[in-house]
Formats: structure tokens, C-alpha cells, sequence
């Protein structure tokens, strides 16, 4: 389908491609052609492989799947035209939706494909070295993790795939949301153990320990397993390696409160081309809903450092200002995908389940003084978890879904959906299994309400 995201087009050579089918007749790979033994045979070439990754989730994951989750919260909405959107902005996202086929499942199975063939090759392969495997897995584990972090998120439950046996995966049926988590959960586990400390290259774009711990925390606190969140958090804010600066350099490719990025091709993001625009009678792809402006807290330096507004005819558009830059060919910015931030809400919401309203009070007033603001008044549980949840809605909108996923899990998405959103059901909560799907796989079944 064509996009209506506004990008523009760039070609990326990957430097390789695999084939991964049995050959059913003898004939070679054409030239530009790299087979699988080949693709794995040294460090270098599966770094190849494993670097292709990061290329797909700073394209089409980065924008689609941060969108999405904006639309179909309280904080997003699209301003052209495009009824697949509005189904998201309306919550009555149908089982056609293109968008769902393409950009949540497929890409979301692309993606593990990706992770399966890289964690199958790099574990067979008799010519790395045990420190480039070792590197290399942790990676390709780390985002399995993610995508099927992403999938169980929108969808429940979800075929889990570990090999990239692609008959073996055509017929598989959902797998229950909790042994998805499991997977997500040991990938995690596994990618922290083998990754280093110290970045590989410059500006932290590629994955270290800390980021698999930044992941982990996040999957912990989904699951409510909240020692384990707070334990995750408690290393990555202990290692003394980030600290939150200035609100109006989060967003550049050189801030420390940034864990991890993924690097752009001329320094400006996906994200910054469709909240921002250098067309001054245009309106941007997406803006912030006039109601989830209105609830910054007065005094919020946020309000003004990553929120500005334009002005068109009659229409006033609330531009989300974290990204500066809509297009560049030297910029500055980068995807950054975990932060420091988080970890400290993280930390907080998870003490604060675990009855040590303390120290969740300190975490949560470490991210509110950056802010400009005055420290917490809650003090009983529900005060408090209440609290962060309005923290984590005002620290990071516009970023990965954050706010779909926040009225998911703690279950407030009735409450704030229902009266702004007509369309509004309580199944809306899970994405319908795409039509696509269904039809090419029986063992497939519909989530309920599509």
C-alpha cells in the first residue's frame, strides 16, 4: 500500500540478503546474493546480518508503532485524511485494517524472522569467535524481545515462533499472553548476560547490558512482577552511566539521559518529520489532542519545552516539540527508544506496589523537579499510583506507545477513552487478528468483539 507517512524515501543497502529456503534445484545464488552459511561465517559478516536489524526498527516500527498507540489513546490525532487512521483514532479498528496487517503483524513477524535466522546462524556458525557470537546473540535476542513485546501488547495473545523454519511457522496457532511474556522474559535475560557494559561505537546505538535491563524492567512491571522491575531499574539508575539534563537537549544524539538510540541516516527522525513541518500552511501528520495539553500541571516546563503550537486559518495544532528537526543533512537527533526517565518511573511504580511509598515518592519527585515542579503530595498507594501514571502520561507522549500501553495495564482505559471516544469498547484493547491472517491460517482464531 503507499504510505502516507511523510518521509522521504532513502535506499538503504543492507549488504546482504539471506536465502533460507531448502534449494530444490542445484543452481548458485545470484551475485548480490549472500547464502546463510556465508551470511554467519565470520564476525563481520553476521555483524552485517545483526546491523540489518537495527536499519528495520528505525524505518517502519519506529513511526508506525508509536502512531498507533498515540491514536488509539487519549493523546493523538491525525490531521489529513485516511480512514484506516481513523479507525485507530476511533477505536473501531477492523479486522481489514491495513495498517494492522502490514505494519503491526507483519512487521512485527518480519522482525522475529530477522532475530530467529541471526540467533540460528550466529549459534551454528564454526568461524566467529565466541566473543562475536557472544555480542551478536545478545542483540538478535534482545530484539526478538522487543517485537514480541510489541505484538502480545496489541494483539494478547500471539503465535510464538522461535525458529525460522517458515513452514514449521505458517500453521502455528496463538500462543497464551503469558507464555509470550515468558519468552520476552528470557530473551531479556539472556541478551543482559551476554551483552557488555561498555557501547560498541559512538552515541550508544547499539544494544549493551543496560539496555536489555531498561527492557527487562519494563516487561517485569507489565507482568507485575515488581521486585524484579524495581531490581532491573535499580541497575541501570545505580550504574552511574545517565543522568537527566536539560528538558531541551533529551532529544539530541548526544544527551546522557539517553540508554539507547537508534541512529538516523542524516540526523533527523522519522518522528520529528510528522510532528513537525517546514510547510507553514500545512498542518503536521500528527498532533496532540487539545484535552491532553490542557492536563500538563501549571508550571510544567515540559508544557513549553516539548510542546508548541501553530496556527492555520482558524485551527490552532498542538505540535509535539521533542524532535526539533523535520528534516536536515547533518542534524543532531536520533530515535531514542529508553531513557533514564522511565527507569526512575519504573522504580517508582513498582515500590510503590510493593508498599514503600518512600522510596517511590523520591523516584517519582526526580522526575518531577527536572520538570520545574514541586514534589508529590501523594502519600497512600492508590495516591501514588495515580501520580505516576499522570507522570508517565506527561514524560512520554509521542514516544513508542507508551500511553496505550499505561491505560491497558492499569486498567484506566474505560474511564479516559469512554468519554472522548463514542466508538469506544472495551475489546478494543486488543488489535483484531488481521482477515489476511485468518484466512491463510485455520489454526488462527479472532480476538472477540471483531
Amino acid at each position: 500500500m503507499k504510505s502516507i507517512f511523510r518521509f522521504p524515501l532513502f535506499i538503504t543497502l543492507a549488504g546482504l540478503s539471506l536465502a533460507s529456503c531448502e534449494k530444490f534445484v542445484s543452481i548458485d545464488y545470484p551475485p548480490t546474493v549472500i547464502g546463510v552459511d556465508d551470511a554467519f561465517s565470520s564476525d563481520a559478516s553476521a555483524t552485517s546480518v545483526v546491523l540489518n536489524m537495527y536499519s528495520t526498527v528505525r524505518s517502519n516500527p519506529t513511526i508506525y508503532w508509536t502512531v498507533f498507540g498515540g491514536l488509539l489513546s487519549d493523546e493523538l490525532e491525525y490531521t489529513p485524511t485516511n480512514s484506516d487512521l481513523e479507525q485507530f483514532e476511533n477505536n473501531t479498528v477492523s479486522p481489514l485494517n491495513t495498517f494492522v496487517s502490514e505494519y503491526i503483524w507483519f512487521e512485527g513477524y518480519r522482525f522475529i524472522r530477522q532475530a530467529n535466522m541471526a540467533i540460528e546462524g550466529i549459534s551454528k556458525s564454526p568461524g566467529m569467535t565466541e566473543a562475536g557470537k557472544k555480542q551478536l546473540l545478545g542483540e538478535s535476542k534482545f530484539w526478538r524481545a522487543y517485537a514480541l513485546f510489541h505484538l502480545v501488547n496489541y494483539f494478547g495473545d500471539v503465535p510464538l515462533t522461535v525458529s525460522s523454519d517458515e513452514f514449521l511457522n505458517a500453521g502455528l496457532p496463538r500462543t497464551p499472553a503469558a507464555q509470550v511474556w515468558a519468552q520476552v522474559i528470557t530473551d531479556l535475560k539472556d541478551a543482559k548476560a551476554s551483552l557488555p557494559t561498555a557501547y560498541v561505537g559512538s552515541l550508544r546505538t547499539r544494544i549493551n547490558k543496560h539496555t536489555a535491563s531498561a527492557l527487562l524492567a519494563r516487561a517485569y512491571l507489565y507482568t507485575k512482577d515488581y521486585a524484579n522491575a524495581a531490581a532491573e531499574a535499580s541497575e541501570v539508575i545505580g550504574s552511574g552511566t545517565y543522568s537527566l539534563g536539560d528538558l531541551s537537549t533529551t532529544f539530541v544524539n548526544n544527551s546522557n539521559e539517553t540508554i539507547f538510540q537508534t541512529a538516523t541516516l542524516l540526523g533527523f527522525t522519522r518522528l520529528g518529520a510528522n510532528y513537525r513541518t517546514s510547510n507553514p500552511n500545512a498542518a503536521p501528520g500528527f498532533v496532540l489532542k487539545s484535552n491532553f495539553v490542557r492536563s500538563f500541571e501549571a508550571g510544567d516546563k515540559r508544557r513549553t519545552a516539548w510542546v508548541d503550537s501553530m496556527t492555520i486559518g482558524s485551527t490552532v495544532y498542538q505540535r509535539i516539540n521533542k524532535y526539533k528537526l523535520q528534516t536536515a543533512t547533518a542534524g543532531n537527533e536520533n530515535n531514542v527508544m529508553f531513557r533514564l526517565a522511565e527507569q526512575y518511573l519504573i522504580r517508582a511504580e513498582a515500590q510503590a506496589n510493593l508498599n514503600q511509598f518512600t522510596a517511590a515518592k523520591a523516584d517519582l519527585d526526580i522526575v518531577r523537579s527536572r520538570a520545574g515542579l514541586s514534589a508529590s503530595t501523594a502519600t497512600t498507594q492508590s495516591a501514588l499510583l495515580a501520580a505516576i501514571l499522570q507522570e508517565r502520561k506527561v514524560e512520554f507522549f509521542g514516544e513508542f506507545g507508551h500511553r496505550w500501553f499505561d491505560l491497558k495495564r492499569t486498567n484506566q482505559a474505560d474511564a479516559v477513552l469512554t468519554p472522548i471516544k463514542p466508538g469506544w469498547k472495551t475489546t478494543g484493547l486488543l488489535m483484531p487478528i488481521p482477515s489476511t491472517q485468518l484466512e491463510a491460517n485455520p489454526a488462527l482464531t479472532q480476538n472477540s468483539g471483531y
